[in-house]
């Protein structure tokens, strides 16, 4: 058993209260990483279990590449525009891992998103009780190379002002979900209803900037009387913009919590949009040649854009939503953003939300397929009331991953040792597309995780935290095999809440690294030998 010790004292990690953590929170200044602190404990738990790898390329090729995008694995939060959630790169075999880490701020701080420019170089929003700072940080050291502060969102007022700290925790909106796009630009939605185009270079003293290349007003469509320190009760209505991602002709699509699905051309600034009446969208939405795949709280939309940019409903299709809202599901309705996926680039996947066990459900994405010849498969997911997820299926080939996130609702239901029921599956799409089968079952405990597909070396990424007697509340990396479904290697990357992930993503980099979002800032994890 091996200790890891930070490569400089940190401050402790502790909520305290709401106008404790306003005060200490501001943005960090350009400057080099803190270590993340490590909780009690970290001395009586295992660091590395089970045994190097060898890397296993998986056969097949990947997404189309999205021409607005930047490259596959570089660009978003599920890895490409068809949110396959896999990485051309390799990522830890398990040989000698170590872990660094990078503190955004003293409290919170949670690095979801991650991208990657030309340079290899991390682009990042980072949320912290004052605000999102998206940050450029450098991929070995975690230094942050430069920064720009984006608005508060009205679920952090609100938290504070009325001490509902779930509504932080459960809110998508304001910049958390972005893209790179292919001149390696951010563009994100922030919590003004706004869409940025934000670009970063090196000015001529060798320093770093964002600079905001385009800024599109959202609010002539989107109700934005919405919660601040100087309106702290609205009476109109405010709806959070939640994700942006470009069609195949470069057309930005913008949706918000409350049904408005949109768009914005970028050569005339001018927004479109459309009301799906009493329908919510809670997750991102994935993005191919032959249109936009949107979920929300009640059905999976196949559209396309009008000649004027007005989205236009290809085909929808209803699911079983259940009767309410699971631990482990930010809305009553599918947690996944949709996968375009198939070895002939012909299935959409998402899961439902019914209530004894929840089902992967494989859809043909083709505009012109029979109603009753939609639906490929319906298969049902791990344990009998204990079954749901709010993170993005793994898609590769004709075969599916998904995880169970039942029991986790915020980084409180953790502590004190506690984990979630947890556990994985992979399911295959046959190749006649006569329907789907199990292939394997894991019992990895992940709580809340996107976890990604290294197709280099064919392993799966998780983020564990396993139950303890103890009360240590430890956190993993573990890999899985996606061929057989077993156990890799586990290696521990800290105590505590801090380490928690809170629904962040692994990200694999193109320099091998596997980084992951935590609740105190992000953490990466490299082989050294």
């Amino acid at each position: 058993m091996s200790t890891r010790l930070p490569r400089r004292r940190g401050r402790a990690a502790v909520v305290t209260t709401a106008l404790a953590a306003l005060l200490l929170a501001g943005s960090a200044p350009v400057a080099q990483a803190d270590e993340i602190p490590l909780a009690l404990g970290h001395r009586l738990v295992d660091h590395y279990e089970g045994a190097p790898a060898t890397a296993r390329p998986l056969p097949g090729a990947g997404p189309a590449q999205h021409p607005y995008l930047a490259p596959n694995g570089r660009s978003g939060m599920h890895a490409d525009g068809a949110g396959s959630g896999t990485h051309p790169y390799p990522a830890p075999l398990g040989r000698k891992p170590e872990v660094t880490s990078e503190q955004i701020a003293p409290v919170g701080g949670e690095c979801a998103t991650a991208t990657f420019d030309a340079g290899g170089r991390l682009v990042t929003v980072c949320g912290t009780f004052t605000g999102f700072l998206l940050k450029l940080l450098d991929p070995r050291t975690l230094d942050t190379l430069a920064e720009h502060e984006l608005p508060q969102r009205s679920s952090t007022v609100e938290a504070v002002t009325r001490l509902d700290f779930g509504k932080i925790f459960k809110d998508t909106s304001g910049g958390a979900y972005f893209y790179l796009d292919d001149r390696d630009r951010v563009v994100l939605a922030d919590s003004r209803q706004h869409v940025l185009r934000i670009a970063h270079g090196q000015k001529a003293d060798g320093s770093w900037e964002f600079t905001v290349e385009n800024d599109w007003d959202l609010t002539p469509l989107v109700p934005h009387d919405c919660v601040s320190w100087t309106n702290l009760f609205p009476d109109g209505e405010c709806d959070p913009v939640t994700s942006v991602m470009p069609d195949w002709d470069g057309r930005i699509w913008w949706v918000t919590r409350l049904g408005r699905v949109g768009t914005v051309d970028p050569a005339t600034g001018t927004p479109r949009a459309i009301r799906l009446d009493g329908e919510e969208i809670q997750n991102s939405f994935s993005v191919a040649e032959d249109g936009v795949s949107i979920v929300t709280d009640h059905a999976l939309y196949s559209f396309r854009a009008g000649d004027d940019g007005t989205p236009e409903v290809v085909w929808r299709e209803e699911y079983d939503r259940g009767t309410g809202t699971k631990p482990g599901s930010v809305n009553q309705g599918s947690g996944t953003t949709p996968d375009l996926f198939g070895s002939r680039d012909a299935y959409v996947a998402i899961t439902d939300n019914a209530d004894d066990r929840m089902n992967v459900l494989v859809y043909r994405r083709g505009a012109d397929v029979p109603a009753e010849e939609r639906l490929v498969c319906e298969v049902p997911v791990f344990r009998s009331g204990a079954s749901t997820t709010d993170n993005s299926l793994i898609s590769w080939g004709d075969s599916l991953v998904v995880e169970n996130n039942y029991g986790y609702e915020n980084p409180s239901s953790l502590g004190f040792g506690r984990s979630v029921t947890g556990g994985a599956t992979r399911i295959d799409v046959r190749a006649d597309g006569s329907g789907c089968d199990v292939v394997w079952e894991s019992d990895v405990r992940s709580p809340s995780t996107v976890p990604k597909l290294s197709t280099a070396n064919g392993l799966l990424y998780f983020y564990e935290k396993r139950p303890s007697n103890l009360g240590i509340d430890a956190w993993y990396l573990t890999a899985v095999d996606f061929r057989t479904g077993g156990r890799v290697f586990s290696r521990f990357t800290g105590t505590g809440l801090a380490y928690n992930n809170n629904w962040a993503p692994i990200t694999l980099g193109p320099d091998g690294t596997a980084y992951v979002g935590v609740f105190n800032g992000i953490v990466a994890v490299r082989d050294t030998a």
